[in-house]
């Protein structure tokens, strides 16, 4: 294919998406990339820009998602929303991990993570991706293809697994050991399968998705075993976000990473809380490479 017809073919792609928002009456939106406060997530590092240097020398960063920016307007009553956006990371590495690529996020209110699947499942088609969707909880894929309880199974335990199949077991949380675990035991399995709705992960890998019974109200989608999408049933509350934000700083201290006051102004702007809604992050070029 040549540089035009990738361009045509790039162009159409996104025109699609839109259009497919635009028959669900889903409302885009751009909101700021350059931040005051970077990201508290553990392992997603922020690219810090200095700026004004001519009158006051002051630290932006740029933003590694534009969810907070979108979750102030889904609290000041936007509706349905979505974006699609450049986002930059720091420390970024691996065969799908760059620096700065394109995300599609998008909302909608009264949704809860197996009604956004579907509705996930209608986008893909609106795109001609084909194929047997698949959806397993996080427990039943390290069941049916680890032989593990992983909602039951300690620290300890899993470190002696881990061991077994010749993995480090040099973790501090037991989350970590868990998605390693997933990586390199329920990941390959997964490449069988032309698009797999992985949900219910351990509570402890909530990031800001709701904890009900032991497990968070999250899922990620793997197409051809490749992760493309990563939703939530969003947290609606500041106290909520506040006690995620410290607990996160925490353990980026522990880490010696880089750490920042908490993020004021949007635990302000939500103090009157979010809609019932759920939300997904699309990594388009991700996506796109699985498209035939």
């Amino acid at each position: 294919m040549n540089m035009q017809d990738e361009l045509r073919r790039y162009s159409h792609f996104l025109a699609q998406i839109r259009q497919f928002f635009s028959r669900q009456d889903v409302v885009e939106v751009q909101t700021p990339q350059l931040l005051d406060t970077p990201a508290t997530d553990v392992y997603i590092d922020s690219i810090a820009m200095q700026v004004n240097k001519a009158f006051e020398k002051k630290s932006k960063y740029l933003h590694t998602s534009p969810e907070l920016e979108m979750k102030k307007l889904l609290a000041n009553g936007s509706g349905d929303i979505y974006q699609i956006c450049q986002v930059f990371r720091d420390n970024e590495q691996g065969a799908q991990n760059f620096n700065e690529f394109t995300m599609l996020e998008y909302y909608r209110l009264g949704f809860d993570i197996h009604q956004l699947m579907d509705d996930v499942v209608q986008l893909l088609t609106t795109l001609g991706v084909q194929g047997r969707v698949s959806k397993l909880s996080y427990a039943q894929a390290f069941f049916e293809y680890g032989d593990i309880d992983i909602l039951n199974t300690d620290f300890d335990a899993l470190k002696i697994i881990a061991k077994k199949q010749g993995l480090s077991t040099e973790f501090e949380w037991i989350e970590d050991l868990q998605i390693l675990l997933f990586t390199h035991l329920i990941e390959p399995k997964l490449e069988n399968l032309p698009l797999c709705f992985i949900y219910d992960y351990p509570a402890m890998q909530s990031a800001l998705a709701k904890v009900e019974d032991r497990v968070s109200q999250r899922f990620e989608l793997y197409m051809n075993g490749v992760e493309v999408a990563n939703g939530y049933d969003e947290l609606r509350h500041a106290s909520e976000y506040r006690q995620i934000f410290e607990q996160e700083t925490a353990k980026r201290a522990t880490l010696k990473k880089h750490t920042s006051s908490l993020n004021k102004d949007y635990l302000t702007a939500i103090q009157s809380s979010l809609p019932e809604c759920a939300g997904v992050a699309i990594g388009i070029n991700r996506l796109l490479s699985q498209i035939d």
